[in-house]
């Protein structure tokens, strides 16, 4: 699968279910939760990992918040690198990190996260 530009509603809601559901789970550990929430970003960002960047815009927006965590927490070692071609302004992003900050996240900063993200996946390409 190379692009996707739509995914169907049910999919979404699905996905949206199956994040909700794991943090009601989380029972609650100080060492364990970022490890815990670090791991539901990732999982938020390959839901639907083949989304065209072209429909997800470049304007700082939540799809974008969660594409650069996933990339930062994978191969920059939890600390949120820059990217030229997308403008995050840590006023206007959902958890306020600014290039070089430490992603160290709750399940309320990841509950707030992925409720901005499946919407805007919702607005941009249900």
């Amino acid at each position: 699968m190379l692009a996707v530009k739509t995914y169907p509603a049910d999919y979404v809601a699905s996905c949206r279910d199956r994040v909700h559901a794991l943090l009601d789970a989380y029972s609650g550990s100080d060492a364990f939760e970022p490890l815990f929430c670090d791991h539901v970003v990732l999982a938020l960002d390959h839901y639907f990992v083949h989304r065209q960047r072209g429909m997800e815009g470049k304007d700082g927006n939540p799809a974008n918040e969660v594409r650069l965590l996933a990339e930062s927490i994978a191969e920059n070692d939890g600390v949120l690198r820059a990217d030229k071609q997308i403008r995050l302004d840590p006023a206007a992003s959902v958890l306020g990190l600014a290039a070089g900050d430490p992603i160290r996240l709750g399940v309320d900063d990841v509950r707030r996260l992925a409720g901005a993200y499946f919407d805007e996946i919702g607005r941009r390409f249900v």
